[in-house]
């Protein structure tokens, strides 16, 4: 069993509501200073330490960085273009199916960067889109509900553990709702493509009185106080949050397999200043601006070169082959159609309503 250190800080996978812009003023102190904009899911707190240094590197810019839904970053983008008009410098989003969709529907420009070619392949679509971070899914638990037993580590682990305790855990499970959770939907589709007795998985949790909600917080707050026992396939960086803050959340990285997700940066075609762009993207994946995310905002890096600092390279040590990445690639956007998005939502419910 491999029980994994806290390794990431909170980022959501939706705001509740659109921000306002935040404006960073250049650091020369040029008033008439060019302007990156940026289209970002990431709360800007979060997103601060990166921008701050990248305006260190690069003084003479502002930035004006625009927080918004996964959904709205790609619909507006998609809106400014067809109107003709000029939309975001560079766009960075969890959602990385609309983020490839993007690219293939030609919204995003190509970026041949200083690091694309030692970019790793299933993080780099056509140097146009690329992952620039490294995020797993895994299973929480209430430690003291645990103290005289191990945790499951894999998924056959999970449903033995379900079917053993029975009414003792009844109720006291908790996943993502993949109809209201877009993280919770790519897990589950690549939990189908990954293993093929994942229903049995479901099943199980059906059984079980599995509860289902649409973010990582609901779940996890209630694996910290011991109303749940477990949480199943829940994003890594909430986890590690609540993991710092609350002792009793324990954090397993499935030992069968770990599904990573990442969050997506491109340049769009429509552009303002994509010179800009390009080099707010290359210092995201520049050894400097991957240090910043693994050491400041303790996001694992993609960086091979991040070496020492970087949770993924500890990840990668430990897990090797059982890591699955979902890489950056049309095929992310199988389940943008919506007549197979339905049918796996539609067999979702109905086996976990199976007893």
């Amino acid at each position: 069993m491999r029980i994994f250190p806290v390794f990431a800080l909170l980022l959501s996978t939706a705001l509740p509501a659109v921000a306002e812009p935040t404006f960073y003023p250049a650091h020369s102190g040029d008033r008439s200073a060019q302007v990156l904009v940026v289209y970002s899911s990431l709360d800007e707190p979060l997103a601060r330490p990166m921008i701050e240094g990248f305006q260190v590197a690069n003084p003479d810019v502002a930035v004006r960085y625009e927080e918004m839904l996964t959904g709205e970053v790609h619909d507006r983008i998609v809106r400014e273009t067809d109107a003709g008009e000029k939309t975001a410098d560079f766009a960075f989003s969890s959602a990385m199916d609309l983020q490839v969709k993007l690219s293939n529907d030609g919204y995003a420009q190509r970026s041949d960067l200083p690091m694309s070619e030692r970019w790793p392949q299933w993080a780099n679509w056509r140097n146009t889109a690329y992952a620039l971070t490294f995020e797993p899914a895994v299973f929480v638990y209430h430690k003291p509900s645990f103290k005289d037993r191990t945790p499951p580590a894999s998924r056959a682990e999970f449903v033995d553990y379900l079917k053993r305790q029975g009414e003792a855990v009844y109720g006291r499970i908790g996943t993502y709702d993949i109809e209201r959770s877009g993280v919770g939907f790519l897990f589950m589709a690549r939990d189908q493509e990954q293993f093929g007795d994942i229903w049995t998985v479901i099943r199980a949790m059906g059984a079980a009185g599995v509860k289902l909600y649409s973010t990582s917080s609901a779940i996890l707050e209630r694996v910290a106080d011991g109303r749940f026992v477990l949480g199943y396939n829940i994003l890594g960086s909430y986890a590690a949050d609540w993991a710092s803050r609350h002792p009793d959340v324990g954090i397993v990285l499935p030992k069968d397999y770990t599904v990573v997700m990442s969050r997506i940066g491109l340049v769009p075609q429509a552009a303002a200043s994509p010179d800009l762009g390009r080099r707010y993207l290359s210092f995201f994946m520049s050894k400097e601006g991957q240090t910043i995310m693994a050491r400041e905002l303790q996001i694992a890096a993609v960086s091979p070169e991040v070496a020492g600092d970087n949770t993924a390279n500890t990840m990668r040590e430990m897990l090797g082959a059982q890591l699955k990445p979902v890489p950056v690639s049309p095929g992310l956007m199988v389940y943008l159609d919506q007549v197979k998005r339905a049918r796996l939502i539609a067999r979702w419910n109905e086996v976990l309503r199976t007893q």
